[in-house]
């Protein structure tokens, strides 16, 4: 997503047809708070779908 560029009104153009979790990763992947809490998360953790603290923070949950 380099060249993605969201102030662009055309970027959003599908918007109405995003769902829930397509408005939640968007808010996640830019906030820096949550960006902090994964890059302090051990490997193994990440490779695990993280730690139960980590996913009740953040409202996350993995499919098995």
């Amino acid at each position: 997503m380099s060249g993605f560029d969201w102030r662009s009104e055309q970027a959003y153009a599908n918007f109405e047809k995003a769902e829930t979790v397509d408005i939640a990763w968007e808010w996640l992947r830019r906030d820096s708070e949550y960006h902090k809490d994964y890059g302090a998360l051990t490997t193994p953790a990440r490779l695990n779908g993280a730690t139960d603290d980590f996913r009740h923070k953040w409202g996350l949950s993995f499919r098995s």
